[in-house]
């Protein structure tokens, strides 16, 4: 296959790709199209034999001293028209230094020829989600320390306009002695746009083992709970469910590292250990605690990634098995709390969705938003890695099917550069990290 040289797009060259018909030099029914001096790349050399035809890679970021990153795949940035998204500047793909007066959130509009416009400007701005209902970001502003310090919870609209302080918490959360010491890059919001969940580190210097705990705000209000707090849960990945189902919207998928070693600073020595992580579902008040039926058999360990399976009950995580030795998919639902036993749990539903993939090797993934399509990045990644897209059958029964290679990134694939692949919502284009110029930035790809 000729390599071709990456290269710009012109105004012309990106209709016709985009299928969109132009009189003259106007596109027809396009007149919010902004053309100036274009931002991103079309790389046919990221493609290769493999790949399918008709497939279209966009480089979206190319600032040459400044890295760019999609946030974390399990973060709702996305409007359901599948139109815009939130991306991040001076950034690696597992967050931003909150100290970093670069680090800001942006605002991709893929219609108006993926122009990037600021959605956030303050320092320790972060941990963003985009309102389901499109018409807000909502994102903090850390500026805690262990035990003082504030935060903040500010809501911005997607045009940058009309910028709201909606609460700053400067001591003890309402109703108990814990302040907030640090703040992750990840917040979840829930299908209603009315509820916003984030976890933090509770410690102040001295409590040993230092606790972590849930906070769920309440967006109509402006009030904040604590809903949850327990030591060693130091990496939560906090996803609320995706259903508009008024029960099922409460729920929240959550991640416990048990053996975590973490000192009263903070400091995490050991982020699991013992029989190895497993995961539950919450509901937002924090009653309801029940189990996937995952890992801590001694074969079978989450790798620490999961996501719900569109708007479903059903949700997905990665394993690695001892024997085989793979990375597998693992479709399931929650049962009842029955003591951290992982795949042991009684009435636990499990289904493996890769087990027509031989040889199996899958780490970060996605979904659609109606759990019909999925995307994931896979092994061998000392090689640049894959991108595979696959569609789903019945839940809970059919394995995934129709597998696609899409491409190499070509990623260095260090923890700074995961790729991180997810799906716009109608499940059109994938998105994903690279290194592969020599400095991580945030690509797209779509007509597979």
């Amino acid at each position: 296959m000729t390599n071709h040289s990456s290269q710009y797009l012109s105004r012309r060259a990106f209709l016709k790709r985009a299928g969109i018909a132009t009189v003259g030099a106007l596109a027809v029914g396009w007149p919010r199209y902004s053309f100036g001096a274009a931002k991103f790349k079309l790389r046919p050399d990221l493609l290769d034999a493999e790949s399918p035809k008709g497939l279209e890679v966009i480089q979206l970021t190319t600032e040459a001293d400044v890295p760019w990153a999609h946030v974390y795949m399990e973060a709702q940035v996305f409007t359901m028209d599948s139109k815009r998204f939130v991306l991040h500047r001076s950034a690696t793909a597992h967050g931003g230094n909150k100290n970093d007066p670069k680090h800001q959130c942006y605002l991709c509009d893929i219609e108006n020829n993926f122009a990037l416009s600021p959605l956030t400007e303050e320092t320790g701005s972060g941990a963003p989600s985009v309102s389901p209902d499109g018409k807000h970001l909502y994102y903090f502003v850390d500026e805690t320390t262990i035990g003082g310090g504030k935060f903040t919870l500010k809501r911005v609209n997607l045009d940058g306009s009309d910028r709201r302080t909606l609460l700053v918490v400067d001591g003890p959360l309402p109703g108990t002695k814990f302040r907030v010491g640090r703040l992750p890059g990840l917040s979840t919001i829930s299908s209603d746009s009315k509820r916003l969940a984030i976890y933090g580190f509770l410690g102040d210097g001295q409590i040993d083992p230092p606790p972590y705990g849930v906070m769920v705000f309440d967006l109509e209000r402006a009030i904040v709970s604590l809903v949850f707090h327990q030591p060693s849960w130091t990496n939560m990945h906090l996803q609320y469910c995706r259903s508009t189902d008024p029960d099922a919207s409460h729920d929240i998928l959550i991640q416990h590292n048990h053996g975590a070693v973490i000192t009263p600073q903070g400091k995490v020595k050991v982020w699991v250990s013992g029989g190895g992580a497993d995961i539950h579902v919450i509901r937002d008040d924090g009653s309801n605690f029940r189990d996937m039926p995952w890992g801590r058999d001694g074969n079978e360990r989450c790798q620490g990634h999961q996501c719900w399976r569109g708007r479903s009950t059903w949700a997905i995580t990665s394993t690695q098995t001892r024997k085989p030795p793979e990375a597998q998919l693992i479709e399931g639902r929650a049962a009842p709390h029955a003591g951290h036993v992982g795949i042991k749990t009684p009435g636990g539903v499990r289904n493996d969705l890769s087990r027509e993939f031989p040889n199996p090797h899958f780490y970060h993934f996605a979904t659609d938003i109606v759990g019909r399509r999925f995307i994931s990045d896979a092994g061998p990644f000392d090689k640049g890695g894959r991108i595979f897209a696959a569609e789903f059958g019945e839940p809970g029964k059919d394995p995934l099917r129709n597998w696609k290679r899409l491409l190499t990134p070509r990623s260095t694939c260090k923890k700074q550069s995961h790729i991180h692949p997810f799906l716009s919502p109608n499940g059109k284009m994938g998105f994903f990290n690279s290194d592969e110029s020599g400095i991580l930035h945030a690509y797209m790809v779509r007509g597979f």
